[in-house]
């Protein structure tokens, strides 16, 4: 019997190969999984920026217009169900677009709680030199870390505060500073007790 092929090593092989290839699948679906929850909170912090936008907008007395919300709609409704499974957040609402482990700001805003406008404008009233954007957004992660802190809604906020005459920004050089207007102020002598 010197002609037989050695059955149980080709079978061996293959199956370690498969489970190779497996291991290789499942390692890629993670990766992809996180990158489409890592797409997801981005266009979730992208919309919160596009609401924030669309009220400057509106107290700067444009109209707001948002075509492109329609088309971002009907881009997401055109992925197949079956990408996703259970583990997976669905696309179709802002809410239920964010990784599951960061869903600790994913609840609306509750009456009374204050907005991102309402957070950056007390920090600054207490601050008593101007701040960047960046150390805004630094200070206010620290005092809520409970809570995501995307940069771009930080900036939107200031911007905000800005155009409500509640900010006020300066440039030195390349950087931009934001004051609170009531720290901005110096403290006049009333003229009437001259």
């Amino acid at each position: 019997m010197a002609g037989t092929l050695p059955v149980p090593s080709v079978t061996d092989e293959y199956a370690q190969r498969v489970t190779k290839d497996l291991s290789e699948n499942r390692g890629e679906q993670e990766r992809v999984r996180a990158e489409v929850a890592r797409l997801q909170s981005e266009l979730a912090a992208l919309e919160e920026s596009e609401v924030l936008l669309t009220k400057m907008q509106e107290v700067l007395g444009g109209a707001p217009k948002s075509p492109t919300k329609k088309k971002a709609k009907s881009k997401v409704a055109a992925v197949p169900a079956a990408r996703f499974n259970s583990e997976t957040p669905t696309v179709k609402g802002r809410k239920s677009g964010r990784k599951a482990g960061v869903q600790k700001n994913a609840s609306p805003r509750k009456p009374g709680e204050p907005t991102w406008l309402d957070r950056t404008t007390v920090y600054l009233a207490a601050q008593s030199e101007p701040k960047s954007a960046a150390e805004v957004t630094s200070a206010l992660a620290d005092a809520h870390p409970e809570r995501t802190v995307p940069a771009a809604v930080v900036r939107n906020a200031l911007e905000q505060g800005v155009a409500q005459g509640r900010v006020e920004r300066s440039k030195q050089g390349r950087s931009v500073f934001y004051t609170s207007i009531a720290a901005a102020a110096p403290e006049s002598p009333d003229p009437v007790q001259s």
